[in-house]
C-alpha cells in the first residue's frame, strides 16, 4: 500500500505538467479537504488548477517522496514562470487522497556553503528509529525553535550540519545566528508559535509549524535528516499565509 500510494502522488504531481485530468482521480473530491488557500476545495478545482498551469508549460522534478501511516509527503521543485521550491503533504483513506497541504516559496540560492534548496541525501535509512527520530525533533521544535532554549542546541545538532536555507551556510554557529537575529524593535526575525504535525519516515522527519517572520504571519516547513541521533541536515520552505479574506476555501492553512 505504501509503495502504490507513493506511486499515485507521483503520479499526480506530474500531471501538473500535462494537465492530465486522470492524474487527479486519486483524489476523492466528495471527501477531499484542501489546506492550500489559493486553490478551490475538491478535485474539480484541482483538475482546473492543473489545466491552468499546463498552459505555461511547467516541469516538475519530485526531489523526495516519504510515507508516515496515511500520510504521503514529498520536497518537490517547479518550473512555471518561475522556479519555485515546495513541501507537499497528502492524507490518504484507503486508495484515494482526501487532504492536502503545501507550502511553496520561490527558489532562491545557492547559499555560502554552496547549497541549493534540494540538493543533498534522498535516500532513507534507520527505519527502526522512526519513532525515535520523531520525538527528537518534537522535542527540537518545542524546545529549540519554540521555547528558545538555545543552549541543547549543541545536543541535538550536529556542529557540521548540512545546511540548505538560502539565507544560511553549515554549522551550528551558522543555525544560532539565524534563529537569534533580531529586527530594530529587539524582536527577533524568525519566531515559531506553533507545532502543527510531525511526519516520518526513517531519518527524515518534516516539522510542520506556525509562526512569523519580520511580522508576517508564515508557515515553516522544516525537514530534518537525522544520523545517530543527532540533526545533520535541514531543508525548509517559508510561505507567507495569506489573509482571510484572500482565501478559495474554508480550511486554513494548517
Amino acid at each position: 500500500m505504501t509503495t502504490k500510494r507513493k506511486q499515485l502522488i507521483h503520479a499526480l504531481l506530474k500531471g501538473i505538467e500535462t494537465g492530465d485530468p486522470t492524474s487527479v482521480e486519486v483524489v476523492n473530491q466528495d471527501q477531499y479537504i484542501q489546506h492550500n488557500p489559493h486553490t478551490h476545495e475538491g478535485g474539480e478545482g484541482l483538475a482546473a488548477l492543473f489545466k491552468r498551469l499546463s498552459e505555461t508549460n511547467p516541469k516538475v522534478n519530485i526531489v523526495r517522496l516519504f510515507s508516515d501511516g496515511d500520510f504521503v509527503f514529498g520536497q518537490t521543485e517547479y518550473d512555471f514562470s518561475s522556479q519555485r521550491v515546495g513541501f507537499e503533504v497528502f492524507r490518504f483513506e484507503g486508495e484515494q487522497t482526501v487532504e492536502h497541504w503545501d507550502n511553496i516559496q520561490s527558489r532562491m540560492g545557492p547559499n555560502a556553503s554552496g547549497h541549493s534548496m534540494v540538493d543533498g541525501e534522498t535516500k532513507v535509512s534507520e527505519l527502526d528509529k522512526t519513532e525515535a527520530n520523531r520525538e527528537i525533533i518534537r522535542g527540537f521544535v518545542t524546545d529549540v525553535l519554540i521555547s528558545k532554549q538555545f543552549g541543547l542546541l549543541e545536543k541535538i545538532v550536529s556542529d557540521r550540519i548540512v545546511e540548505h536555507s538560502p539565507h544560511s551556510c553549515d554549522g551550528v554557529e551558522a543555525l544560532l545566528e539565524t534563529l537569534t537575529a533580531k529586527q530594530e524593535t529587539g524582536e527577533t526575525i524568525v519566531r515559531y508559535k506553533k507545532l502543527h504535525k510531525l511526519l516520518a519516515e526513517g531519518n527524515f522527519v518534516l516539522a510542520i509549524c506556525e509562526g512569523y517572520k519580520v511580522d508576517m504571519h508564515t508557515a515553516f516547513y522544516d525537514l530534518f535528516r537525522l544520523d545517530e541521533s543527532k540533526i545533520v541536515e535541514h531543508w525548509g520552505t517559508i510561505e507567507s499565509i495569506a489573509s482571510r479574506d484572500e482565501w478559495k476555501n474554508d480550511n486554513g492553512k494548517f
